[in-house]
């Protein structure tokens, strides 16, 4: 474990994290660069969390959306799949889907015990049931294997995402107030496809995971290793950190 901590923590740096956060700019405009810098950077993560080489091993990505994910874990060597539930964005990128399964992250089609990792990236925002979709992640992973769900913070500068920071007025008025600035609603819809989740519900469903699976990190995925601090701190976490990720090893 204490590779894997040092491991990240090399990756965490201010550089790093501001080339993440001038990356969300491209989201809606460009979501190649977007969704591929993304991808590089979730690769590299699961890569230094998880304790054993992924060459080989077995990454199910919930919540694969288009398929950017595949190739950067395919460069190391894992064998990827990816579950998403809606057609039209699996194949919004116009790649090709070489191991994608359509299914809904609340009840996944796979057996118990048939992952050596499982991922969400950017996810748990977007449905009604996120720890719901965490507790199938967890079913489906071995014993020693790794869950790492990563999410953003309602309460972060980037909870409104295209809405900006009119969320912090509520949601469903900043869905409005896009509607009547754009002519057409957010991609992502308050009460639809956005939803207002925080760092406290995160920890506390870890926590209570622990019978099953053992919390090995909790920190802010877009902050330097030197700020993963605000995590410990109620409320400013929910702030500041603007991504949570949960790193779990099943038991």
């Amino acid at each position: 474990m204490a590779r894997s901590t040092s491991g990240f923590a090399r990756h965490a740096t201010l550089s790093r994290a501001a080339r993440l956060l001038n990356d969300f700019r491209f989201e809606q405009s460009d979501p190649a660069r977007f969704y591929g810098a993304i991808a590089d950077d979730t690769a590299q993560m699961v890569a230094d969390w998880h304790p054993a080489p992924l060459d080989g091993a077995v990454i199910l990505d919930v919540g694969g959306g288009p398929g950017y994910f595949a190739d950067a874990f395919d460069d190391r060597g894992a064998h990827y799949i990816s579950v998403e539930p809606d057609p039209s964005e699996m194949h919004a990128g116009g790649l090709d889907h070489r191991a994608s399964v359509r299914g809904d992250g609340r009840h996944l089609p796979f057996a118990d015990a048939s992952m050596d990792v499982t991922v969400s990236s950017n996810v748990v925002e977007h449905t009604s049931a996120p720890w719901a979709m965490a507790e199938e992640m967890l079913r489906v992973t071995r014993p020693g294997g790794t869950v790492i769900i990563s999410y953003t913070l309602w309460w972060g500068p980037f909870g409104g995402h295209e809405m900006g920071l009119t969320h912090y007025a509520g949601g469903h008025r900043a869905a409005r107030w896009y509607t009547r600035r754009h002519g057409h609603p957010p991609k992502n819809l308050f009460g639809t496809s956005l939803f207002p989740v925080t760092a406290a519900q995160g920890l506390r469903w870890a926590a209570d995971a622990a019978p099953r699976a053992s919390r090995v990190a909790a920190f802010p995925r877009y902050l330097p290793h030197r700020l993963w601090w605000v995590m410990r701190v109620p409320g400013l976490r929910e702030v500041l950190g603007t991504n949570l990720v949960l790193v779990l090893r099943k038991r």
